[in-house]
Order: C-alpha cells, then sequence, then structure tokens
C-alpha cells in the first residue's frame, strides 16, 4: 500500500498531478485509512503509469480514460489519430516559425519581395524611416486593392529611381517635411518637380506615370501622412 507521495515518486509525477487525474475522473480516488491517509495499489499505480505514458505521447486527457482499458486495435487506431493530430500542429507551428522568420525580416512579411527590395534600396539612398514606413503602407494598399497593377506600379518606381535628377526630387521631398511651411527653397522644389514631370510625360507618352506613382512623392496618398511643408509644396505643385 502506497502513499500519494510515495506512488508520485514510483511513477515519476507530481502529487498536484495525481489529484488532477482524480478531479478529471481518470485515476479512481482510493478510501482512507484509519489515520485518514488514502493508501494506493499496485494497480492504482500501473493504472498511473499507463496515464502518465499516454499524457506524455500527447493524448489528450479526455481520450486518455477511454483508452486505458481499450483492446490493441482501438488503442492503435487512437494513437495513429493522435499522431496525426500532432503532425498537423507541427506544421501549423512550423508556419508560425516561418513568419516570425520573416517579421525579422522587417517588411518583407508584409509587402512582396519587389518591394521590399525597393524599401531597402531607399534605406541605401539615405530616405528618412518615417518615408520608408509611408512607402511600406502605401504599397501594402495597392497590393491589396490591385495586385496586378502594383506589380506594374512597382517595377515603374524603380524606374523611375534610376534617374539621378528624379532621386534627388525625391530626397528633398523627403527632407522638407520637416521644413517650416514659408521655407523659400519649397517654391524652387516645386517648380524643379513640375518641370521634371512635365519632361518626363513628354518623353513617356506610350508608358504614363501612373498617379498613385506620382502622389508619392508629394506624400499626399495616405491619411495623416503630411506636414504643413509638405500641403504648401503640394498646393505650390498644383499651382
Amino acid at each position: 500500500m502506497l502513499t500519494i507521495g510515495q506512488l508520485a515518486e514510483y511513477a515519476g509525477v507530481t502529487i498536484k498531478a495525481i489529484r488532477h487525474y482524480h478531479e478529471r475522473g481518470l485515476l479512481a480516488e482510493p478510501d482512507r485509512d484509519s489515520s485518514g491517509y488514502r493508501r494506493y495499489t499496485a494497480e492504482d499505480a500501473i493504472d498511473l503509469v499507463k496515464i502518465r505514458t499516454l499524457a506524455h505521447a500527447g493524448v489528450p486527457l479526455a481520450r486518455i480514460k477511454d483508452l486505458l482499458d481499450a483492446d490493441p486495435d482501438t488503442l492503435t487506431e487512437a494513437i495513429a489519430e493522435v499522431d496525426q493530430n500532432l503532425q498537423d500542429r507541427i506544421a501549423q507551428l512550423r508556419r508560425t516559425r516561418d513568419q516570425l522568420a520573416q517579421l525579422r525580416g522587417g517588411d518583407r512579411l508584409f509587402v512582396s519581395p519587389e518591394v521590399a527590395d525597393y524599401l531597402d534600396d531607399l534605406r541605401g539612398l539615405g530616405a528618412s524611416e518615417r518615408q520608408i514606413h509611408l512607402e511600406r503602407d502605401g504599397w501594402i494598399l495597392m497590393q491589396t486593392a490591385s495586385p496586378e497593377d502594383a506589380g506594374l506600379w512597382i517595377a515603374e518606381k524603380r524606374e523611375l529611381m534610376t534617374d539621378p535628377e528624379f532621386r534627388a526630387l525625391y530626397l528633398e521631398h523627403d527632407a522638407a517635411y520637416d521644413w517650416p511651411p514659408d521655407d523659400p527653397r519649397l517654391p524652387a522644389l516645386a517648380d524643379r518637380t513640375r518641370d521634371w514631370f512635365t519632361r518626363h510625360h513628354s518623353r513617356s507618352e506610350c508608358r504614363p506615370i501612373h498617379n498613385p506613382t506620382v502622389a508619392r512623392l508629394a506624400a499626399q496618398s495616405q491619411p495623416g501622412a503630411s506636414s504643413p511643408a509638405w500641403d504648401r509644396l503640394a498646393r505650390l505643385m498644383e499651382g
């Protein structure tokens, strides 16, 4: 006859686990002896070892009670089902790990590889993180609204960024975010930008620039993505 402590030590489980198995109806509670202690038999020890083994193998506690006295065929079938569930969980965990790896990669979880490469290029050019985040969020919206067109837009944008004059205008627009709205550099920047687009349109009649791409230069395509200087710059460009 064993006390609950001795039974726990023998089976390699905790006393708390044994009490939990009692509560779940997996292990019968023995009567107390004259001293008020529960005494467990060898049969209880065997049942506890079976419960521990099945639980450690991943069998849900709700299934263990039915399997303790199951015939070999039933037990084999149940274990196969548990094994399939574990394989499904492993596959899901692997997918989750892949997503976490993408998260460590930053933007690549949310945008296409082409857009992610473009954002990396912007960092290399010295664009601000604020501007890069605005770009990323804009591309997320564009890819969701029109995946096919987004592929054309990013190809166009990357081609535009090969133009040294366009790159200079882009970076100056980025820097202008923090300028005061009465900064004397704003009218000149607006004139140069308008002139560039006029000349670019004249050279590209067969492939017009999509409006979302143009709008990104003034950073007006997203709510809250503005500043007093950008607001004035947009008005100057319209004029």
